[in-house]
Formats: C-alpha cells, sequence, structure tokens
C-alpha cells in the first residue's frame, strides 16, 4: 500500500491525452479574424482619388471604338453628336449586336458629375459592352 492512499489496483480515470488542445489556437484566429475586419474597411476608404489628373498611355488607334463624351452640363455625345439618354440607351443596344464589340472610350469632362459617369458604364455593361477606355489629359497631372 502507497502513502497516497491509491492502491495498485485502482483504475486511473484520468488518462493521459496526447492531443493538441485546440481551443486556445481557435480563440487566437477568431481574434485576428475581428480585428482584419475591423482594420480592412479603414483601409480602403483612405484612399483619395483625383481621377482627371493622370499620366495615362497613348490609346490604341487601330481598335474599333465608339466615342462617348459626358459635358460638364450633364449632356452625352456619341461621337461628336449630341444625344439624349433614350437615343443613348438605343445606340448602345446596336452597338452590343455587332459581332465585334468596340472599346467605349469615355471622354468626361473634368466639371461632369460622376452619377452621369456612372450611369453611362452602367447601361454600357447592361447591354453586354464591358471595355472601357477613359480618355484624360496627359499634360493635366
Amino acid at each position: 500500500m502507497s502513502i497516497s492512499g491509491n492502491s495498485q489496483f485502482e483504475i486511473d480515470e484520468d488518462p493521459l491525452v496526447n492531443d493538441i488542445n485546440m481551443t486556445p489556437f481557435i480563440d487566437v484566429m477568431l481574434v485576428l479574424l475581428i480585428v482584419f475586419m475591423i482594420t480592412l474597411p479603414v483601409i480602403n476608404h483612405a484612399v483619395k482619388v483625383n481621377l482627371p489628373k493622370a499620366n495615362a498611355s497613348v490609346v490604341d488607334k487601330d481598335v474599333k471604338s465608339v466615342d462617348i463624351s459626358v459635358m460638364a452640363d450633364g449632356s452625352i455625345a456619341w461621337d461628336k453628336q449630341a444625344v439624349d439618354d433614350a437615343t443613348f440607351k438605343i445606340r448602345l443596344e446596336e452597338t452590343a449586336k455587332l459581332p465585334q464589340l468596340p472599346h467605349l472610350r469615355i471622354y468626361a469632362d473634368k466639371a461632369s458629375e460622376y452619377g452621369r459617369v456612372s450611369f453611362v458604364m452602367t447601361s454600357a455593361q447592361s447591354v453586354g459592352l464591358t471595355k472601357f477606355d477613359f480618355i484624360v489629359d496627359k499634360h493635366g497631372a
């Protein structure tokens, strides 16, 4: 008989566990996930953009394209001809039916509203035209 009172015939109810305890690992991963979820939106919204000023590469003249201008007053021109919104959408649909889809070259005035440029892009995307070139003043940078 031993001093501790345990007999050699007693069954040990707490066997030795050889597995890794995953709870601290999972806790650390959850904390890191929360930290990244909080800091990521702060990083993305910290960027300030001034779109009209850019050093841009020269646009390839050989590519079939359509020039779309958005003036400061919000009016739209299709290949230098003023069009209203309904005519603009009709021309987009006709262009989308061509066998080879052209690039849309967007000339947006520096003072034009973002909403009008967004209207041009979303209208084009809705009919399947997805190739855009933004034309900027190279010397404006």
